[in-house]
């Protein structure tokens, strides 16, 4: 299924190819595609990954956010719910069952909760719940991973900067998600030739691997506003020199782009001093994962912010950029949206599924527009709701949207 992707109601082609799969043989947590109503439908196979802490609560509420925009445009969703995690460790000894890995390279596309907590901190480093996600990504093969930021009017004032600097901030970080000092190798433990211990990581990228990430953020770029910022640390690092070496190869393919270099420490002090010189940011995995956070806080809230992790195959995975918070974990003050929103990237990336997408996206709004609030983005004259009133308020909205023919 080649997917058209909008974001911000910008349409965005990225050259990604989805093929649709099989029916899947496990039966947890399934509404079954064969229960379709009478008239034809679409039927999407859907992995959920509800993970830890606050993931299953909010994975919850979006799948009945999913459920019922995909029935106002005539789709049923097979859903098949799998352990992973630190729930996994708990029930099968390991962060990513093969059965959780299979399952989800099976479907359509995967929505993934949250992972981790204080319960498995200590744990050596292949038993803990990070580990099952980094070999997600490695086993669904997904490189880009596409981050958005935008500081949504209604939210402008639960901001940390000021006003006239967060607002009307838009942004996307495309971060290469599968190579890099995550994954890089030689890595481990030692010692050096004065016999002391040592602990040693390797940054590492082939051509291939920078070549098709770029050309994922210039085609993103190039539906935008047409600018490029490619993060790097040249100056140090001969990954980053390397790095910069094949983005500029490439940008010769994209004369329409505008395209720039930063140090990632210059942007990571440009992101809090002028975030509304950025359009599109591409990056390497390290820097887009501490780059991408910190661009979340401008929006007010990580819970706000969705993402979406791409491969040129298979299914894609979507996930909000929180983690699993397990300090407010089973009491019901979750914020739901970035995993709502996950859910209309999985529409839109993952799916094809614009009008679909653009209704959740439209609810979302509406439900800020109509002031209720999360603790985390509550502020005097809002009012206060708990994670499944949150998504009860945003049902009602998207029962009640019509979205535009797309």
């Amino acid at each position: 299924m080649a997917a058209s992707i909008q974001l911000n109601v910008r349409s965005v082609k990225v050259p990604f190819n989805f093929k649709p799969v099989g029916k899947q043989s496990h039966k947890t947590s399934r509404i079954r595609c064969a229960a379709a109503a009478a008239t034809p439908t679409k039927c999407y196979n859907i992995t959920l990954l509800p993970g830890d802490g606050i993931g299953p609560e909010v994975i919850s509420v979006a799948k009945n956010v999913l459920k019922l925009a995909g029935s106002l445009e005539g789709i049923e969703f097979s859903f098949q719910e799998m352990p992973m995690g630190g729930a996994a460790l708990d029930l099968t000894g390991v962060p990513l069952p093969e059965e959780t890995l299979s399952a989800a390279q099976k479907a359509d596309a995967i929505l993934l909760g949250a992972i981790g907590g204080y319960k498995w901190d200590k744990n050596e480093k292949h038993l803990k719940p990070e580990t099952g996600l980094l070999q997600l990504r490695e086993g669904l093969k997904v490189f880009a991973n596409l981050r958005p930021a935008t500081v949504l009017p209604q939210l402008v004032d639960s901001s940390t900067l000021k006003k006239d600097v967060a607002e009307g901030v838009d942004l996307m970080v495309v971060r290469e998600l599968t190579g890099g000092i995550y994954f890089g190798k030689p890595r481990g433990f030692g010692t050096n030739e004065k016999g002391e211990d040592i602990g040693f990581n390797t940054e590492v990228y082939a051509s291939h691997e920078i070549d098709r990430i770029a050309r994922v953020a210039f085609e993103i770029a190039r539906k935008r506003r047409g600018q490029l910022c490619s993060v790097d640390k040249a100056n140090v690092l001969e990954a980053s020199m390397f790095w910069r070496k094949r983005i500029m190869a490439i940008a010769s393919k994209y004369p329409d782009v505008e395209l720039s270099h930063m140090y990632v420490d210059n942007a990571a002090m440009q992101l809090v001093r002028y975030p509304k010189q950025f359009d599109t940011i591409v990056t390497n995995n390290i820097f887009g994962d501490i780059l991408s956070d910190e661009a979340s806080m401008i929006t007010g809230s990580i819970g706000m912010l969705p993402s979406a992790s791409l491969g040129e195959s298979g299914p894609g995975l979507f996930e909000p950029i929180h983690g699993s918070a397990p300090d407010i974990a089973g009491q019901d003050k979750a914020n739901p949206l970035a995993t709502i929103l996950s859910a209309a990237m999985l529409l839109k990336y993952g799916l094809g599924e614009a009008n679909a997408a653009k209704r959740i996206e439209i609810a979302v709004l509406d439900t800020l527009n109509r002031a209720i609030r999360t603790g985390d983005i509550y502020s005097a004259g809002n009012k206060l709701v708990g994670c499944k009133e949150m998504g009860e308020e945003v049902l009602k909205s998207v029962d009640s949207s019509v979205p535009a023919a797309i």
